[in-house]
């Protein structure tokens, strides 16, 4: 159809904006790439200049003005990324040589959205992290906190899917509004992506986005702020680490060994960049069958305890694995909101309440005391 909206009429859109002050089209400075067109929204990343980036802001509403104007645009979101390229900066190593930061990264304050910001991480991907992550940010909202939920996922989100929610976010002129769902403040790719279209984003752009989804969010004073790490150690990771003012770090396992020692190196990322550890989660610790009541240890049990007390980490606690908690997710209607007094439900809030009594302990111990004599 002639009409129908695709990447080649969103450049030709692009390529009549100016960068901001100049007489230079922005397709000639900068990189246009990740357009994601979405019924009627559209998303794309336009990659600048690291010298150009106080003009970004401007430059965003131009180039979300001009999609904007064709035909069939509901809504149109730009992303900027400013990425410094070249040899001159060493990257920072451990005593053994590997690699702990971004060598072509500029030096910036730690973003702090919410009075405590926790990461919710795994070594590996398949162990139940953003179903945790989900249910623990409605288990601290139910003890009475403002609670918000950032899906830092980029190359597999699925917080759209967790809450039953994938809509357009919208903006109040100046920061991304976040989607408030079962009582929470929400943020993710996802709705900007359609669910089963790859995200083709290379790492620079991985973390301007994510650091764009910290810092241009309106989320709205936040006692918590719960951050769904992707998976792994990387370079995502690391600028999470990094670039948010976290209060903690929460690792999620399952309790067979070859989890176990990807979630060591996930606990051990942290403590090199100076990241509190506020515990370990054994997910499908166990299974109780509905017929006879017996408990099964599918992917056995207790290995994730043991690893926390080697290591002298909190063991926050165990999750079953139970039909209930998948079909709660997959429905969107997480089971700590759905399912409040289900015993499964109160698996996580149990784990609520111990991370945020760390959290205050750890407030506490960090406060000075002024004596006066």
């Amino acid at each position: 159809m002639a009409n129908e909206l695709n990447e080649r009429k969103i450049i030709e859109a692009l390529s009549g904006v100016y960068m901001p002050d100049t007489d230079k089209l922005v397709t000639d400075v900068g990189h246009i790439s990740g357009i994601v067109i979405k019924d009627g929204h559209v998303g794309f990343t336009v990659e600048i200049d690291p010298k150009d980036k106080n003009k970004a802001n401007e430059l965003r509403t131009a180039t979300e003005k001009a999609v904007l104007a064709l035909e069939g645009v509901l809504s149109a979101t730009a992303m900027l990324t400013a990425h410094n390229v070249g040899p001159e900066l060493n990257s920072q190593t451990d005593n053994r040589g590997t690699p702990i930061g971004d060598s072509h990264q500029t030096p910036s304050e730690p973003h702090q959205p919410a009075t405590h910001v926790i990461a919710v991480a795994s070594g590996k991907g398949g162990v139940g992290k953003s179903t945790t992550s989900i249910n623990l940010a409605l288990g601290l909202a139910a003890l009475g906190k403002r609670v918000g939920i950032l899906d830092a996922d980029i190359y597999g989100p699925s917080l759209p899917r967790l809450i039953g929610m994938n809509r357009k976010p919208q903006s109040d002129g100046k920061k991304i509004l976040p989607i408030e769902a079962w009582g929470i403040q929400t943020m993710s790719i996802g709705y900007l992506v359609a669910e089963d279209a790859p995200t083709i984003w290379r790492g620079p752009m991985v973390m301007s986005a994510i650091e764009q989804m910290l810092r241009d969010v309106a989320w709205k004073q936040l006692d918590i702020l719960v951050i769904d790490m992707p998976p792994g150690t990387g370079d995502a990771q690391l600028t999470l680490s990094q670039r948010a003012a976290l209060a903690g770090a929460i690792i999620v396992s399952t309790p067979q060994d070859l989890a176990l020692i990807d979630a060591r190196k996930g606990l051990n990322m942290f403590r090199k960049v100076n990241v509190p550890l506020l515990g370990i989660v054994e997910n499908m610790s166990h299974f109780l069958c509905a017929k006879c009541g017996a408990r099964h240890e599918i992917f056995g049990n207790g290995g994730a305890k043991a690893e926390a007390e080697k290591l002298g980490v909190s063991f926050l606690g165990e999750v079953p694995l139970e039909m209930a908690i998948r079909a709660t997710s997959d429905e969107g209607t997480p089971i700590v909101a759905s399912q409040p007094e289900s015993p499964h439900a109160i698996h996580y809030r149990n784990i609520a309440m111990a991370v945020l009594n760390t959290l205050e302990k750890n407030v506490s111990r960090a406060s000075p005391k002024i004596v006066v004599e």
